[in-house]
């Protein structure tokens, strides 16, 4: 079973307590764009197998939204962050690195 700490509240969720919400760290397409750009934006989604970083929701707990690095063939997590994080924090990268060597890096 999954368990993610939520950290806003502390509280380490099972995957039953918790609304998924997709991938993270997504470029969102402006008024500008072209409809390739909007297309990609809406559809076009990573499904690794290894790390990905995904959006949650603490739905029976405080509702916020936040995110996570987690190994989608093993269920390992990495760690969990604040949903306006741009970026994935050095902490949670390096706890990658160091579980996960042949890891290529945050795109």
């Amino acid at each position: 079973m999954l368990t993610l700490t939520c950290p806003y509240c502390g509280v380490k969720a099972e995957e039953t307590e918790l609304a998924p919400g997709g991938e993270a760290h997504l470029k969102r397409s402006g008024p500008g764009s072209s409809d390739e750009e909007f297309e990609s934006y809406l559809f076009a989604r990573k499904n690794p197998k290894g790390v990905h970083f995904e959006r949650w929701r603490h739905s029976y707990g405080c509702g916020k939204w936040f995110l996570a690095a987690r190994c989608t063939a093993t269920l390992e997590v990495f760690g969990t962050y604040p949903a306006q994080t741009p970026a994935p924090t050095p902490d949670i990268l390096a706890a990658i690195k160091a579980k996960r060597p042949e890891w290529e890096g945050y795109e």
